[in-house]
């Protein structure tokens, strides 16, 4: 038996002790997509697991985890897709440019709905264009594909470098295109992107809403402001 196979082996053993009624939640309530679930855990207990098994990867070195991660991520479960993006954001410091393939390769292979998308765009992939802002010229191509999460991808994984002050334009550039798109899914997510901008760049957000806001759908809009002063509210609603 491989490290790997020992590393997996202990985390659906836990998993799988754990598997008791009053350790369970309704995860499908929050999806559209029927889910393929093996387990289905409170998110505190997941973590813990997730916490407690992680120790045993920590002497691999950062390209042997991704190749762990990508066995979780082949079983297409949405718990061992987090824990696998979870993990792979554990090795942030060590983060270089050439992971950026693999996290693209991650998000075009494996991310298959918002939970998926957002673990790993506001973990190890959005952390990744923080150590590297240049890789948004590659990122920002997404907001022309045809795939759903793709298009949430180009906006959501600005979100670690708007929280740190950076990537306005970017996300405006972004913006642009995702701006009239109709799944509610792309709204939310640069909706989203807008509102974390708003923490720190209020006034220019606000002004690209009112910019905006005819062709903008209520989804999006709404997101975008949902922060800000009730009198900016009504306005942008008006």
């Amino acid at each position: 038996m491989s490290e790997y196979d020992a590393i997996i082996r202990r985390l659906r053993g836990e998993m799988a002790r754990y598997d008791k009624p009053e350790n369970k939640m309704d995860l499908q309530r929050f999806f559209k997509e029927k889910l393929k679930l093996r387990y289905i855990l409170k998110s505190a207990i997941i973590k813990k697991i997730s916490s407690e098994v992680y120790q045993e990867a920590e002497s691999l070195s950062r390209k042997e985890l991704f190749q762990m991660c990508e066995i979780l991520l082949k079983s297409g479960h949405p718990v061992e897709t987090w824990i696998a993006f979870g993990w792979a954001n554990r090795r942030k410091e060590e983060f270089q440019k050439g992971d950026f393939a693999v996290f693209e390769s991650w998000v075009k292979k494996y991310v298959d709905g918002w939970a998926s998308c957002d673990s790993l765009c506001c973990g190890a992939l959005g952390e990744l264009i923080v150590l590297f802002p240049d890789l948004t010229k590659k990122t920002v191509k997404w907001a022309d594909s045809e795939s759903t999460w793709l298009k949430r991808a180009a906006a959501v994984a600005l979100i670690p470098s708007l929280k740190k002050g950076r990537q306005l334009e970017t996300a405006f550039f972004v913006a642009d295109r995702l701006l009239t798109d109709s799944e509610d899914m792309v709204q939310k997510g640069y909706g989203w992107m807008l509102k974390v901008a708003a923490d720190t760049y209020q006034k220019e957000v606000f002004a690209y809403v009112m910019e905006h806001k005819e062709a903008m759908p209520r989804t999006a809009l709404r997101y975008a402001i949902e922060k800000m002063p009730s009198s900016l509210k009504k306005k942008a609603m008006r």
